[in-house]
């Protein structure tokens, strides 16, 4: 199955590199695709709880779908998450 979310928190390439890098590592997720304009993350999964498991890491790394809460804490993971992806890039 195939999805596009819409999440919180996108800045730049280092957070796309992040996401893609964390999301493609669990297992039955492939293809991340991260389109900055839009902040749209998009990838393919096997089951629902694979679904669920992307989501939760997501908001864990700083980037919570949208109409999900996004306190102080979940911005600042994003920045985090973001110089890593920048590091790592």
């Amino acid at each position: 199955m195939k999805t596009t979310l819409e999440i919180q928190n996108l800045k730049c390439g280092g957070c796309a590199n992040t996401i893609i890098t964390r999301l493609s590592a669990l297992e039955n997720i492939e293809n991340v695709l991260v389109n900055n304009d839009n902040d749209m993350v998009t990838f393919n999964y096997k089951e629902d709880d694979n679904l669920s498991e992307a989501i939760n890491l997501l908001s864990k790394l700083g980037y919570p779908i949208v109409g999900e809460s996004n306190p102080l804490t979940k911005k600042a993971k994003s920045f985090v998450s973001c110089a890593v992806g920048r590091m790592n890039n």
